[in-house]
């Protein structure tokens, strides 16, 4: 019994034929899920356990919430002070001006650019003059020179202020604020004196600003400078920081100037004031019989009229 041998050929070359097409169909099904674009691309993606890619755009705007936001810039706290115009029915003249030394912007009366003489408020640019000079010039003053300076700023020691003055070139000096603290309203007196300089409250408060950064002393002296000015004792501390809490007044630097100008029959009398990111000034003039204390005491009345409510 022999049988067919060609069937049995046949049928294995059927069964190879199979096969190899079956093995062909694999490959191809294979290659179409992992090519790029195909409709089975994600599914053999999920199944490889890859991502399946970036999104498309669609051209619809994404969720703002994913977007990067700029971060708020801080606002600056607000000053202890007001732009408001007061009526205090005081006797003679006032204004007054504040300057928020972070911005440079100047608030005040509307007659803040009229101007007064400064009588002793004047002695801390003197002094200031000087010890800058000092420096510039490669010199440190004596133990007796800055004595003196601590007298003309403490205690408004006419005798020395008039010493440094002179050696200032007496003018000049105050042509040298003008320049160096940009002031606007400010010139020297007719007579070449200290204490009939010409200066406005906006440009008090300007020198104020002057003192603070250290462009009126210089870098090295300004701190020390500064310390003194919040030492003023005496008959000089009045005024400005006497609006203050007692608890903030030690650290707001002054200097202050009052006369009885016979000439005029009038007390002139200005106030300077140096705090935390601000400088104020004040300026009042009456008629001379009132006396000292009345122009004193309305310049703290008028810086309480401006303080914000809420302090």
């Amino acid at each position: 019994m022999g049988g067919d041998r060609r069937g049995d050929r046949r049928d294995n070359q059927m069964l190879k034929l199979g096969a190899v097409a079956a093995i062909l169909i694999g490959l191809v099904l294979v290659s179409l899920r992992l090519l790029p674009g195909s409709p089975l691309e994600s599914a053999a993606a999920s199944q490889w356990g890859e991502p399946a890619g970036p999104k498309r755009s669609t051209g619809e705007p994404g969720d703002r919430s994913d977007r990067p936001r700029p971060s708020p810039s801080p606002s600056l706290e607000p000053l202890p002070f007001e732009q408001k115009q007061v009526d205090l029915d005081l006797k003679g003249w006032y204004a007054w001006s504040v300057l928020d030394t972070r911005t440079g912007e100047i608030i005040g009366s509307e007659n803040m650019a009229e101007t007064s003489t400064t009588a002793s408020l004047i002695k801390s640019w003197i002094v200031a003059d000087y010890l800058r000079r000092a420096d510039d010039a490669g010199q440190t003053p004596s133990d007796a020179k800055l004595a003196d300076a601590t007298r003309i700023i403490r205690d408004s020691d006419n005798i020395r202020a008039e010493q440094f003055y002179n050696s200032l070139g007496r003018s000049a000096s105050i042509k040298r604020m003008v320049s160096i603290c940009k002031t606007t309203d400010s010139s020297p007196a007719a007579d070449g004196g200290w204490s009939r300089t010409n200066l406005s409250p906006r440009d008090t408060a300007r020198l104020g600003a002057c003192i603070a950064d250290g462009r009126a002393a210089g870098p090295k002296w300004t701190k020390w400078l500064l310390g003194e000015m919040r030492q003023v004792r005496g008959a000089g501390d009045f005024g400005i920081r006497k609006a203050f809490p007692a608890a903030e007044r030690k650290d707001i630097a002054i200097k202050n100037g009052w006369v009885d100008r016979t000439r005029e029959q009038e007390f002139h009398i200005n106030c300077l004031a140096i705090g935390d990111n601000w400088t104020m000034g004040v300026m009042v003039r009456y008629p001379i019989g009132l006396g000292v204390e009345y122009g004193m005491k309305n310049c703290q009345k008028i810086t309480e009229a401006v303080l914000r409510d809420d302090l």
